[in-house]
């Protein structure tokens, strides 16, 4: 970490947390993040459903929601994006304060509940995303939607031209009861209309599940079956956890999901659990508490055909990717991989 992003971090964690994040987006959007170019070598480089990835470390949803950073954030050295959660129609979210940080943790609390600015703003700024990068759109639901499942298919069908695939994101803990959508028949028919939806675009895109880390043995089962008979292209594992388990920080009793390090073991064994479940039929992508290498290299391990980090973001500022990056090609060479696919799922049994 350089020391003007050292200096930088450490103004910015002297503001709220929703404060912070708008001012370290305007640092992104006006250069004074850094911005090196996604590293990639033949061992990092990465196919997933479909997707040629430079490297398999993405940045999750939820840091860039309204697709306003899309050329700064595809040279910060992620090998994919994923922006939103976005739903039709514009929503302003719960009130705030909604995002808490917990640094004796490394840890972070959020109850946004999907403020976004709708598929037409959101649409309007993918249109003009750069051609040299992999971007994807998380897909939400409006809360006070009749038909929330009907939502996640709008939301493809108006911005699918524009993205290289979707998530269908029923895991978040704070739009009331859509984690009600993961349970086997609603996620049949969710995934049915999204499903139908994708294959009528001009160019397809794979889609994917994202899931909740606070399932059980049999749930994930069940999600596993239901994605894989309807055509899902991967499983996203996991969103934020409802669990305050070994917390420190008084906010621990905010409400809301939590994210960062103490979600790594949760989100790694329901990864490594799915692994067993999908049988290598479908690639997983791990996340949840990555902060090093080693992290994103123990979710390959488990399963994950990629990772995705945010959260350790906040407390490591954006040079953390590049260590992520060379140093899991690091450790991919020395234990004799010559690839990412080759080390998936090696350590798949430690977990369970």
């Amino acid at each position: 970490m350089s020391a003007l992003e050292t200096i930088g971090l450490r103004l910015l964690h002297h503001c709220d947390p929703e404060t912070a994040h708008k001012l370290g987006m305007l640092a992104i959007r006006t250069g004074m993040a850094p911005r090196p170019g996604s590293y990639s070598t033949p061992r990092l480089r990465t196919r997933l459903a479909g997707l040629d990835l430079p490297n398999p470390v993405g940045l999750a949803a939820g840091f860039d929601k309204n697709a306003v950073a899309l050329g700064p954030l595809s040279r910060a050295g992620f090998g994919f994006v994923e922006v939103g959660a976005v739903t039709p129609r514009p929503q302003p979210g719960n009130p705030r304060p909604r995002l808490f940080r917990l640094p004796e943790d490394r840890a972070v609390i959020n109850r946004f509940g999907f403020n976004n600015d709708g598929m037409e703003a959101v649409t309007a700024r993918l249109a003009r995303r750069p051609d040299d990068a992999v971007i994807g759109i998380n897909l939400g639901a409006n809360k006070d939607s009749d038909d929330r499942a009907g939502d996640f298919a709008r939301v493809l069908a108006h911005c699918g031209a524009h993205v290289d695939f979707a998530t269908v994101n029923v895991s978040s803990p704070n739009t009331e009861r859509l984690r009600e959508l993961q349970g086997a028949e609603a996620l049949a028919g969710l995934l049915k209309g999204v499903i139908a939806v994708r294959n009528a675009l001009a160019r397809p895109v794979p889609v994917f599940l994202k899931i909740a880390p606070d399932l059980t043995g049999d749930e994930i089962e069940q999600i596993a079956q239901v994605a894989m008979q309807s055509g899902a292209d991967a499983i996203i594992a996991t969103n934020t956890t409802l669990s305050r388990d070994g917390l420190q920080n008084p906010a621990r009793q905010e409400a809301g999901g939590l994210s960062g390090k103490p979600l790594f073991e949760s989100s790694t064994r329901v990864l490594a659990r799915l692994a067993r479940a999908t049988g290598g039929q479908i690639p997983l992508i791990g996340v949840g508490g990555i902060a090093s290498a080693e992290d994103a290299y123990a979710k390959i391990r488990a399963g994950a055909s990629a990772v995705q980090v945010y959260s350790a973001i906040i407390y490591e500022g954006f040079s953390l990717i590049g260590k992520i990056t060379r140093g899991l090609d690091a450790l991919l060479e020395r234990d004799g991989f010559t690839s990412v696919a080759e080390a998936v799922g090696t350590s798949t049994e430690d977990w369970l």
